[in-house]
């Protein structure tokens, strides 16, 4: 395999990206797309990327975008890893099921809280986010009471792919008015998977230091 390119920008949904880059020990170098000067819509980055969006990650001349599908590719490629069950199997459809809850669910809920502006208007704002903020606590709360019942991951006692993608958007809600960190069994998975040292080493290199 040649070097993967990621094209990132810090503290976006590139880090879940980066994040398995590094835990899968995958030979790779950084292209920072620069979000204050709109890098990402100039007419060189949408070529590689329509949607104008990070990440895009570049692995042996292929073109990858959406950080939940390339997880789940990375996933399958370095299956010695055990990020994902085998195909077929009752905790693949499971790892299915956390996946699209994570990309259908909590991904749109999340752009409405932050670009609420973008569905319906500056008008409606605050409706916006209102809803926005109701599917996503209702979501953590379904979330949470799975962990705890049959956690401490999401598949049990083997923390898988999907367990990556969680963790990048519990942290997202840090300075929302109820942060993931106010239900205990999200907490706690937080904290197993915060305590990876990949996880640590994408921190560094991104330069980020909140939710330590």
């Amino acid at each position: 395999m040649t070097e993967a390119i990621l094209y990132y920008s810090p503290s976006t949904a590139s880090l879940v990206v980066h994040w398995l880059l590094i835990e899968l020990d995958i030979a790779h170098r950084l292209e920072l797309v620069d979000f204050d000067t709109r890098a990402q819509k100039s007419p060189e980055y949408l070529k590689l990327n329509p949607q104008g969006r990070v990440p895009t990650l570049v692995l042996d001349g292929q073109v990858l975008t959406e950080s939940a599908a390339i997880a789940m590719h990375l996933a399958d490629l370095y299956p010695q890893a055990n990020l994902a069950p085998a195909p077929g199997t009752q905790a693949r459809a499971a790892y299915y099921r956390w996946m699209c809850l994570c990309a259908y669910t909590l991904m749109p809920a999340y752009r409405g809280w932050f670009y609420p502006d973008e569905p319906a208007g500056p008008a409606h704002v605050e409706l916006i986010q209102a809803s926005s903020r109701a599917i996503l606590e209702q979501a953590w709360q379904q979330v949470d009471a799975h962990l705890a019942a049959s956690g401490p991951y999401l598949l049990g006692e083997q923390p898988s792919a999907a367990d990556f993608v969680l963790t990048m958007l519990m942290r997202w809600s840090r300075n929302m008015p109820r942060p993931t960190d106010s239900w205990p069994a999200l907490k706690a998975h937080a904290a197993l998977m915060k305590a990876r040292p990949a996880f640590q080493e994408t921190y560094r290199r991104e330069g980020i230091s909140d939710w330590q």
